[in-house]
């Protein structure tokens, strides 16, 4: 446990937040978790957030040691995508009871259920994860994943982010450190090359990066990571030999990037595939960052000949949708690298911002979106459902882009709902990635349920009675009745 405690307050102390940087060392001591309002979810924890950002890789066994509801309440919490191996979707637990915790049973289960995965499965490498019983126990999971290690001679590693340490971000900087520490140099490629880069903090969601690499192909960079989205144990393991990286969510990998940088000078910057200008934006960073580091200038040329074609392409196919869109209003409610990189995209095509909420933003995140909007007015931290419902019930927004926890607040609002966040069935990066998130857009404003749900239901009216009934209870009356409201229309309705 003290490791893991020296692994925190390491992890805390980063020097590439600047937000981190302008705290005192009792602040900086305590992270950037935030206190819970009672009654409020506190979100995912810190084992939730190893998880995310290590199951995507696709090729490895993910144990979980601890009891089943660990594991059930944490498999396959992303929308990540996977373009071969399928063992990742595989759930491994040691399925701990009260009885083995009594008896002290716990690293003797682990042991076995290792040894079982190795024989059934044979994978590159077993990933072990304790939580928070594990944790507390003292199960010595880093001692158990050395001798399995040896024993069976393949890569065991030991993935420290128990839940009680903090939150789901942490857990996110706790795995990129044990990339780091067992992982990342751990194998020496044969076929390095000056054109190798890394894609940190991209995971891959609806597939989205496959709409990304065929540009990077076309160039001729090789991705030699993207972590975790898609990836493979060997290709991490060689990492260390990619001449630059990109940096997509820093809120979860900062850290590994920074890192990678001061062990392997491998620099990177922090970009965006979402939108046009930022696709376009990311392909020359990249191409700039390899020039720097030896690869022949001539593929500044060849980045803007591609950039070139393809924003042609893109904007042909956008400008069907502007006249459809242009002065719509959307609120976008998620946060991260969404918070500014969708704007910026929607704004290309005419598409009215009235809110971004920047929850989960880092500061630059923050920046980024006053420069873009101008206005401080349309960034919120956080929203409560009765100022969003308020929001969207006054037709103050044409439609709302969230994730998948909000949507119910538009639906009742009756609004037009479009889910952009880790759930999403379509992929949004690049330059088709744009033109699928604005048809997106578009199917959901002028889908026609909309106006049809917006009108009043008719057991809500009250009928216009235009003759008197007979007073008799005969046949003849009920039958009376019955016309009368089939032969109603809903202009008959009072009041609708």
């Amino acid at each position: 446990m003290s490791s893991l405690r020296a692994k925190i307050q390491d992890v805390f102390n980063e020097p590439a937040c600047e937000q981190n940087r302008g705290k005192d060392a009792k602040a900086r001591k305590e992270g950037c978790s935030k206190p819970l309002t009672p009654g409020a979810a506190a979100g995912g924890c810190a084992f939730d957030g190893a998880k995310i950002v290590l199951q995507p890789i696709t090729d490895v066994a993910h144990l979980i040691h601890a009891p089943l509801a660990c594991e059930g309440n944490s498999w396959d919490n992303r929308g990540a995508a996977s373009s071969g191996p399928t063992l990742w979707r595989t759930s491994f637990t040691t399925d701990l009871t009260e009885l083995d915790v009594v008896m002290g049973q716990g690293e003797r289960k682990l042991f076995k259920a290792i040894r079982e995965i190795k024989e059934a499965y044979g994978p590159p490498a077993i990933f072990v994860y304790p939580t928070c019983v594990t944790a507390l126990i003292g199960d010595d999971i880093e001692a158990v994943c050395r001798r399995a290690a040896e024993k069976f001679g393949l890569p065991v590693v030991p993935v420290n982010a128990p839940g009680f340490v903090g939150s789901k971000n942490l857990g996110n900087k706790l795995a990129g450190e044990a990339l780091l520490d067992h992982v990342i140099g751990t194998v020496e490629p044969d076929d390095a090359g000056p054109y190798d880069i890394n894609i940190l903090g991209e995971f891959n969601l609806s597939g989205e990066f496959w709409l990304v690499k065929p540009l990077l192909d076309r160039l001729g960079i090789r991705v030699r990571a993207c972590i975790p989205g898609d990836a493979r144990y060997f290709d991490i393991a060689c990492a260390h030999r990619a001449r630059a990286a990109m940096m997509v969510c820093s809120t979860a990998l900062i850290n590994l990037a920074r890192k990678m940088e001061q062990r392997w000078d491998i620099r990177f910057f922090e970009g965006s595939f979402y939108g046009i200008t930022d696709t376009s934006e990311a392909l020359r960073q990249i191409s700039q960052l390899l020039v720097k580091k030896g690869a022949d200038p001539e593929i500044l040329g060849r980045t803007e000949a591609l950039i070139a074609e393809e924003e042609a392409i893109a904007w042909k196919k956008l400008a069907a949708y502007r006249p459809r869109l242009e002065g719509k209003r959307v609120l976008l409610n998620t946060g991260g690298v969404k918070s500014w990189s969708v704007v910026h995209a929607l704004m290309e095509i005419g598409i009215e911002i009235v809110g971004t909420s920047v929850k989960k933003s880092t500061v630059e995140d923050k920046e980024r979106i006053k420069q873009i909007l101008k206005d401080d007015n349309h960034i919120f931290e956080q929203m409560a459902p009765r100022e969003l419902y308020a929001m969207l019930s006054e037709h103050k927004a044409d439609i709302m882009l969230s994730g998948g926890r909000t949507q119910f607040i538009a639906l009742k609002a009756k609004t037009p709902w479009l889910d952009i966040n880790q759930e999403r069935q379509h992929p949004y990066a690049g330059y088709d990635g744009m033109v699928e998130l604005v048809r997106q857009i578009d199917l959901a404003i002028h889908n026609p349920i909309w106006r049809q749900v917006r009108e009043p239901a008719p057991w809500d009216c009250q009928p216009a009675v235009r003759e008197e009934l007979p007073s008799t209870k005969s046949e003849t009356a009920t039958l009376h009745v019955v016309q009368e409201f089939a032969g109603t229309t809903a202009g008959d309705f009072g009041g609708c």
